[in-house]
């Protein structure tokens, strides 16, 4: 066996990737991560333990060729040339040079690691995925087929986004059948999407022994993420997927994605349960409206908000709270703070700017702040046992308050949850959903603009909304949110009729019309 360790060359990988149609049938390629236990003292992957992956490497090439099994009976000069550290990854590629009456020589050559290019350089369609190869000759059990997955999976990783990711999430570890004794086995790693912050790899093990064809044993998707000094999670380059399999393989991610979220994130609650709407009490309609208003402020000042996607500078974040899912989605528009928050603060106008919400009506006035609704709209999968085609509306009592700045940099705040009225109890045909915390902030920013966000933590009935715009399939939550900001451009003046009355209510705490007719609206 001849060993030769050395840098290679541009030109040379590219020779490589010209010849890939003419493989030699008995070349192997191995790529190992190096871990702390395959190191001296120096932290330097040992001499012996690279030995023992080079033999490897070159016993199973020589046994593609032979068709039986293989020892080594001999090795010429070795040169050690370089030292390797702790996380770099090694690539071992052996094939068989001659074969001889009873023996053959095999060539083992030795790639050290090269410098890698800036993390912002975009990267070239056709290596955006890798396909590493390792093979093993000893008797296996699970425990180690899947360690042997995760070190492929994450040499993959590292590969696409030129750092040193951490593994989040394993889905989908399936085991289709044993390996035997006297298995090969054959792992195989691919990049199939990355996201904002994460990747997908997927992993495939196959087993085959000499002259067999090789058995698809096991695979699983594993969700890899690249942390910085401070433990968070770094913005990655997006994927370029290649025609075909690459778009195949791009698209069934997506796919997964949008099952692990509704899996991970449905909040199931029993029949005995304490539901998420509190009674309505108007004794108690003091701490109600400050609990509305507190669990809203106290949401949005959470600092571990993760962006999700952003488009055309309208941005969805995502914040995980144990069982819970929270999102938000902002932009900037161009309509002033208190004019914005007028506008939206009237609830039963969400009709005219949102597709989710079939009908709001105004069923409680609490006072000059507070207002109770009742929010109609489509129920996400649920159809009528008697007309299968008939999907169900779903209802909502909704408790809206609304808040004036208290300071300089404070914003406005509208914060919505669900309430129970006995006089509003749920209706045959309707769904009544819940809402623990949702509702809008508006800061003023520069030259008369609003930066406003929109809050929501999941609940069953918002989830299936939700977790489709975070996967990827759907843009709803861009299309509303770009329906508002025209329904604010448009009524970014007060009507002139009304601005009399308007700075009436400001200066003297008379009541507009609007105003007016809310409070004698009764329940």
């Amino acid at each position: 066996m001849i060993s030769r360790l050395s840098d290679r060359t541009e030109e040379e990988e590219e020779e490589e990737e010209d010849e890939e149609h003419c493989i030699n049938p008995t070349e192997v390629k191995m790529s190992q991560i190096v871990m702390p236990f395959h190191c001296n003292h120096r932290q330097e992957l040992s001499v012996g333990q690279l030995l023992k992956w080079m033999d490897s490497t070159a016993c199973l090439s020589a046994e593609r060729h032979a068709g039986s099994l293989c020892v080594t009976a001999s090795m010429d000069d070795i040169h050690f040339e370089h030292t390797i550290s702790v996380g770099q990854v090694v690539n071992i590629g052996a094939k068989v040079n001659r074969a001889f009456n009873s023996s053959m020589e095999r060539v083992v050559p030795k790639g050290q690691p090269k410098g890698r290019p800036p993390f912002e350089t975009p990267i070239p369609k056709g290596r955006t995925c890798f396909v590493l190869i390792d093979c093993f000759q000893m008797n296996t059990f699970g425990g180690q087929i899947m360690a042997w997955m995760v070190n492929v999976a994450t040499i993959a990783a590292s590969r696409f986004c030129q750092a040193h990711p951490t593994l989040r999430t394993i889905d989908m570890f399936n085991f289709r059948g044993p390996s035997q004794v006297g298995d090969r086995l054959q792992l195989k790693a691919i990049v199939n999407n990355a996201y904002k912050n994460s990747l997908e790899v997927g992993v495939r093990a196959e087993a085959y022994l000499e002259e067999g064809l090789s058995r698809h044993i096991n695979s699983a998707f594993m969700i890899f993420e690249v942390l910085d000094s401070s433990g968070k999670p770094c913005a990655l380059l997006r994927i370029r997927p290649e025609p075909l399999e690459g778009e195949r393989r791009y698209q069934e991610a997506v796919a997964r994605k949008k099952i692990r979220l509704d899996r991970k994130y449905i909040v199931s609650r029993k029949q005995n349960e304490v539901p998420l709407s509190v009674p309505w009490d108007p004794r108690n309609q003091v701490y109600l409206s400050y609990n509305n208003v507190s669990a809203l402020k106290m949401l949005a000042a959470r600092k571990n908000w993760r962006l999700s996607t952003e488009r055309d500078k309208v941005r969805l974040y995502t914040l995980e709270q144990k069982s819970m899912l929270s999102i938000r989605v902002e932009a900037e528009v161009d309509v002033p703070a208190n004019r914005a928050f007028c506008l939206l603060a009237e609830l039963s106008n969400r009709t005219s700017w949102d597709t989710h919400y079939k009908k709001c009506e105004l069923i409680h006035r609490v006072d000059d702040d507070d207002f109770i609704y009742r929010v109609v709209t489509p129920s996400v999968g649920s159809q009528t046992s008697s007309n299968p085609g008939e999907t169900v509306q779903q209802d909502f009592i909704l408790l809206a308050s609304k808040r004036k700045p208290c300071g300089d940099g404070d914003p406005y705040v509208i914060a919505l949850r669900s309430v129970s009225l006995v006089s509003h109890p749920p209706l045959e045909g309707y769904n009544r959903g819940e809402v623990l915390c949702a509702g809008f902030t508006i800061l003023e920013t520069s030259n008369n603009m609003s930066l406003i966000s929109y809050y929501n933590q999941a609940s069953p009935e918002v989830l299936p909304y939700i977790s489709t715009d975070i996967a990827g399939l759907s843009s709803s939550f861009y299309h509303t949110f770009c329906s508002c900001s025209r329904y604010l451009s448009r009524n970014r003046q007060e009507p002139e009729e009304l601005t009399g009355e308007y700075e009436a209510t400001e200066t003297n705490g008379a009541t507009s019309p609007l105003s007016e007719a809310l409070r004698n609206t009764q329940l």
